[in-house]
C-alpha cells in the first residue's frame, strides 16, 4: 500500500525525469539543428521529445517542489570535462536513457502508458545515437554525399544496363539504384533470376565505386548486403525502414516511396534518409499508380526535414515546373535510359538542376 507521501515522492520523481530527458533530447536537438544542419536527425529527435511531451501531465508538475529538493543544484566534476560536442551529444544521450528508465521502473503503477512510451523511446534512442556521434565526429560521409546529390538514376532492366549506367556516371550522375522487380527480363529475355540480379548489382557497385557515386539496391536488402551496397531504397509495401535499420546498420542510406505527406512525416519519424516524392506525372514504371501531381512536391518542399526527390515521368521539358513548385533533386528513369546519349542526358540535367 502506497501511502501519500509515497504517492507525492513518485509523481515528483517523474516530473523531474520527464523534464530531465526532455531536455537533454533539446539539447541533442539544437546542436543538429544550429550546427550539423541536420534537418532529419532534428526531425526524429523533436519527435521524441513532443511524445514526452503529450505525457508530461499537469499532475506532475503541480507536484514539483524545487525548494526541498536535496539534490537541486548538485553538479559534478565530469561535467567540466566535455570539452567538444560530441562529449556534450554523448553526456546528454546518456542523460535522456537513463531518466527514461526511470520514467519505466516508478511508471509501471502509477502511469503504464508513460512506462511504456519511455520503453519505446530508450530503445530508439539507442539507435539513432549512433548516427549522432558518427554526425558529430564528421564520418558520415554517405549522407553528406547524399544531401551533395540533386540527380538520382534508377535503373530499369536492358541489355545494355552497364554501358547505361556507366555513360551516366560519366554525366556526373552520382547516385544510382538497382530496380529489377519481379518479372524483369534478364539480359538473354528470359525471366530475371536472383542470380542476375546479383551478378548486374555487383557490376553496377563497381561502376558507381570507381566513379564515386552512392549505389543503392532497390527492396532487396540481401543483395545490398552482398555487393556492400551505399543502401536500400524500399516501397510501402517492403520491409519496414526499422528492420532494415538493424540489417543494414546505422552507417547505410534508407530511402522511402512515398506519395502523401502522410508517408513522408512517418519515413522521417522512421530514420529514412531521403524519400521518393511521386509519381508525379503517370509513368509506365509505376503502372496503375495513379500520379499525385505537382501538389505533393510542394508539401514535401515546405515540410521535408529530409531530402527529397520527385519522381515520375520527369525529364527535361516537366523539369521547370517541378522546380517551380520547389523540387530541387529528381529521381529519373527513361529520361537517361532511354536517351540517345544517357551521358549528355545527365549533363543537361544536372545544368539544369543547378
Amino acid at each position: 500500500m502506497t501511502s501519500p507521501e509515497q504517492q507525492a515522492a513518485v509523481l515528483r520523481l517523474l516530473d523531474a525525469n520527464l523534464d530531465r530527458s526532455r531536455e537533454g533530447l533539446r539539447v541533442v536537438e539544437d546542436w543538429c539543428r544550429f550546427a550539423l544542419d541536420r534537418g532529419d536527425l532534428v526531425a526524429r529527435l523533436k519527435d521524441l521529445r513532443q511524445r514526452l511531451g503529450l505525457l508530461h501531465a499537469d499532475r506532475y508538475k503541480q507536484a514539483r517542489h524545487t525548494a526541498t529538493d536535496v539534490a537541486a543544484g548538485m553538479a559534478h566534476p565530469a561535467q567540466t570535462e566535455r570539452v567538444n560536442p560530441q562529449a556534450v551529444v554523448s553526456a546528454n544521450c546518456a542523460r535522456v536513457q537513463e531518466a527514461l528508465r526511470v520514467l519505466e521502473e516508478f511508471g509501471r503503477h502509477e502511469d503504464p502508458a508513460l512506462a511504456a512510451e519511455a520503453a519505446a523511446i530508450r530503445y530508439a534512442l539507442y539507435d539513432l545515437e549512433v548516427e549522432l556521434l558518427r554526425a558529430c565526429s564528421g564520418v558520415d560521409g554517405r549522407r553528406a554525399q547524399l544531401q551533395d546529390c540533386k540527380l538520382y538514376l534508377v535503373t530499369s532492366p536492358s541489355p545494355q544496363l552497364e554501358a547505361v549506367v556507366e555513360a551516366a556516371l560519366v554525366g556526373g550522375v552520382r547516385l544510382v539504384q538497382y530496380r529489377a522487380k519481379e518479372g524483369s527480363l534478364a539480359p538473354d529475355g528470359e525471366p530475371i533470376t536472383d542470380g542476375h540480379r546479383l551478378q548486374q548489382a555487383r557490376a553496377l557497385r563497381q561502376l558507381c565505386s570507381r566513379h564515386g557515386a552512392l549505389f543503392l539496391v532497390n527492396d532487396r536488402i540481401d543483395i545490398a548486403l552482398a555487393v556492400d551496397a551505399d543502401g536500400v531504397h524500399l516501397g510501402q509495401g517492403d520491409l519496414p525502414p526499422a528492420l532494415a535499420r538493424r540489417l543494414l546498420g546505422p552507417e547505410k542510406l534508407i530511402g522511402r516511396s512515398t506519395h502523401a505527406i502522410s508517408q513522408l512525416r512517418e519515413a522521417v519519424t522512421d530514420g529514412c534518409d531521403y524519400v521518393g516524392v511521386g509519381p508525379v506525372n503517370a509513368t509506365p514504371t509505376k503502372p496503375g499508380r495513379e500520379p499525385v501531381g505537382l501538389d505533393y512536391v510542394r508539401q514535401a518542399a515546405a515540410e521535408s526535414p529530409i531530402p527529397f526527390f520527385a519522381i515520375g515521368g520527369i525529364d527535361r521539358d516537366s523539369l521547370p515546373a517541378v522546380q517551380a513548385s520547389g523540387g530541387t533533386r529528381v529521381a529519373v528513369v527513361r529520361a537517361i535510359t532511354e536517351a540517345a546519349d544517357p551521358a549528355a542526358a545527365a549533363r543537361q540535367l544536372l545544368e539544369a538542376l543547378a
